[in-house]
């Protein structure tokens, strides 16, 4: 009897280790650049979840040859979280290349391999699949325009692509620019077929507040063009305390946010019904109160209902995120919210919402 009891308590703590580990999920197993300019180096990010039940430590990260280089996320990914994998091929080789990214993990398996694909011309002739967002005959590489994770003071910059497909020269002219982002244009005009660039510099000493900023920009087609929803592009700005003056003890002691989810799948309710409803927990892992500053949308399909903004240490609360199927394709706008707290470590939390598959 005794004998029966032990092997059971053996085969359950067995089951048990099974079941609670970590497991690593990527966005995608392989990614497609299409032709890339020779010696102009391209990134590939894959966002890897952690689908498991506890933390996911990446160990190691290599490619295929040194043609590559890999950078990832250090720290353990909480689960229900996600890290990042990036790998930079320098592209000094002419032709098609076919490479892949090893990811060392403590899941199972412990190594999962990711590819990258594509060919390295002297000149590129399909911008189709590498700018794949059409405004008009003009081709550009971004759908939306964001600065993400800034602070007072600096001044980051982001780079649109331009690819004029017309048969006139254009020039790339961003239309209703806010105040508080200067634009430059290389070239100041674009031949039929040729490619350039809009560069944005946000000035983070103009903007409102801390947390999210948001408006549109909208992209000229041609000389003397209007602004409608066509060519309208989303523009967003995120500004965040500065914590880097804190102490190792007042870090120790402060706020930690943990969320339950920050993926959100509403495929399902919105093939069914007008309104999707879903609730995510919030907890305070920390050791002093979490304060949740702001709630903020970027599309306004989405309404948020937060139960407590204030959260004692080991507290739990509840997230209300309404989605109204109804407003959806009314905006180019991303479909995620953000959660500004005063956590130090994790300031800004980012929540997508899938829609469709």
């Amino acid at each position: 009897m005794k004998r029966s009891i032990w092997l059971l308590y053996i085969f359950l703590v067995s089951v048990c280790s099974l079941i609670a580990q970590p497991r690593l999920t990527s966005n995608k197993e392989t990614h497609y650049f299409g032709q890339v300019e020779w010696k102009h180096p391209v990134t590939v990010e894959y966002a890897i979840t952690n689908t498991g039940s506890e933390p996911l430590v990446l160990t190691q990260v290599t490619t295929s040859c040194g043609c590559a280089v890999a950078n990832w996320t250090k720290t353990p990914i909480a689960p229900g979280e996600q890290g990042r994998v990036s790998a930079t091929f320098d592209a000094k080789a002419l032709g098609r290349f076919d490479k892949s990214v090893a990811i060392y993990s403590n899941a199972s398996p412990s190594l999962v391999y990711l590819r990258f694909t594509g060919e390295v011309v002297q000149e590129i002739s399909d911008y189709s699949r590498i700018y794949e967002h059409a405004i008009g005959q003009i081709l550009i590489d971004k759908a939306s325009l964001e600065f993400p994770d800034s602070h007072w003071g600096e001044d980051p910059q982001l780079v649109l692509n331009v690819v004029n497909t017309s048969d006139r020269p254009y020039e790339p002219t961003l239309m209703h620019l806010p105040h508080y982002v200067n634009m430059e244009k290389e070239p100041e005009v674009l031949l039929k077929g040729k490619r350039g660039i809009i560069r944005l510099t946000l000035d983070t000493e103009k903007l409102p507040d801390y947390g999210l900023t948001q408006t549109s920009v909208y992209l000229a087609r041609f000389a003397g063009d209007k602004v409608n929803e066509e060519n309208e592009l989303p523009l967003s700005a995120v500004m965040l305390p500065d914590f880097s003056g804190m102490s190792e003890t007042e870090r120790a002691n402060a706020p930690r946010i943990h969320i339950s989810e920050t993926e959100i799948d509403l495929t399902t309710q919105l093939t069914k019904r007008n309104r999707a409803i879903h609730e995510v927990f919030l907890v305070n892992d920390g050791h002093s109160p979490l304060q949740v500053n702001r709630l903020q949308v970027f599309n306004n399909a989405i309404e948020l209902r937060l139960k407590k903004a204030t959260l004692q240490p080991g507290e739990v609360t509840t997230l209300q995120v309404v989605v109204q199927k109804k407003n959806l394709n009314k905006s180019r706008k991303p479909l995620r919210f953000l959660i500004i707290t005063n956590d130090p470590v994790k300031p800004k939390v980012e929540v997508n919402i899938i829609s469709s598959k």
